[in-house]
Formats: structure tokens, sequence, C-alpha cells
């Protein structure tokens, strides 16, 4: 597993394994570089909606990424889940999360958060699925921009984030997962799914030790 990360695995014999079949591999940082914040909403920063757990925290650690992404000129995605309020586009995933129904297109909690509120520029991806390159234009959109290092943030980390970086990675991008600035509503699937993804499928590393890199 990536040094530069905190990511730990449960099981001493689960290091051996993996080590064992060389997974694990770092991919580095290639420019272009391209910023992707996924479904970082009111909704899923609210405990008393579909958030909890470290969301919060990881919202307010991507403040900073954000302005570095706007300065730096990096092409930046938003992605948001939402869903036509007369439930024509419901779907297997709605009926696994029914909570998900209220987020509509001027639904708060479908809304940015403020404080990672896009601008003019910024891709905005409206998803009805966990990735946010299924059945949208993201893909294409960053293949225009040449990006090679896809930095992702979000949440949630077991969820959308994870289904994210799985199809980052199939579309030939290089995603390097901003360990401080994913979340989800509990740790246990937050911590199993940094470490998977680590070994599969990212880089997982906080932003400190990027923005050194960098």
């Amino acid at each position: 597993m990536s040094s530069a990360s905190n990511v730990q695995p449960h099981d001493a014999d689960d290091v051996a394994v993996y080590a064992r079949q060389g997974l694990g591999a770092s991919l580095g940082l290639q420019a272009p570089f391209g910023l992707l914040i996924v479904d970082f909403v009111n909704g899923f920063a609210d405990p008393a909606q579909l958030g909890g757990g470290n969301i919060a925290s990881a919202v307010e650690a991507t403040v900073p990424v954000l302005a570095h992404a706007r300065a730096s000129g990096w092409p930046i995605a938003h992605s948001r889940i939402v869903y036509p309020a007369d439930g024509s586009e419901s779907n297997v995933f709605v009926e696994k999360i029914p909570g998900m129904r209220t987020l509509h297109e001027d639904a708060q909690a479908s809304a940015i958060v403020p404080s990672l509120a896009p601008r003019a520029g910024e891709l905005v991806v409206r998803k009805t699925a966990p990735s946010a390159f299924f059945g949208t234009a993201l893909s294409a959109w960053l293949t225009a921009r040449r990006i090679s290092t896809l930095f992702i943030a979000g949440a949630t980390t077991s969820g959308c984030v994870r289904a994210s970086v799985v199809d980052a990675m199939s579309w030939g991008f290089r995603p390097v997962v901003l360990e401080d600035c994913v979340g989800d509503r509990a740790i246990g699937p937050h911590n199993a799914a940094l470490f998977d993804l680590q070994a599969k499928y990212a880089d997982v590393r906080p932003w400190s030790d990027v923005a050194t890199r960098l």
C-alpha cells in the first residue's frame, strides 16, 4: 500500500495476501490534472438526511483543494444526484435507497454545498446512478481536456466515490482519491473502501502529500 496514505488494513494477514499478489502499485501524478467532486450536496452533508460520519470534515477539507484547482486552471467537474419530481426516472438505485427520491433539481438537499458551489466553466454532472460517469458526458468532457490524472473528492467513499473511481480507471484516467476529502456516513465502510481502492483502482493520498508533490 502507498506509504503516503494513512489507510490501514484490518488484519496483518490481509497485507501479506495483497503484497504477495502484487496489488497496490502506485500510479503517480501525471499531468494534465483535473478535479472531480462527487455528490458533495446538502443532503449528504446533513446527518439528519443522507449524511453523517466524516462527510462534514471531508467537505471542509475539500475547500482548499478546490481553490488550488481553480488557481491552477484545472478542469473541474462536480456531480449531484437529480431525479425528476414526477418519478419518470426512478430506478433500482432509488428502490434500494428510497430517500434519494427527494433529490430533485430544485430541492435544497440536491444542491451542492455553498462552500463548494460551482463557478462558470465548471461542469456539473446530473446523475441517477452511483458513478458520475454512468450515462453522463463526463468521460468525453475530461478526454477533450486531455486529463491524465483525476483527483477525486466527495461522498460517499464506499458508494458513489468508489463507483466513480472504478469507472475513471476503466476509462483510462489515473484516479487519485484525496483521502481526507472523501467521507462516508460510517467509518468502517469508509476505511474498507479506501483500502480496496488503493489496492486495485487508484492511488489514495492525503491532499497535503499531493500538494507537496505538485
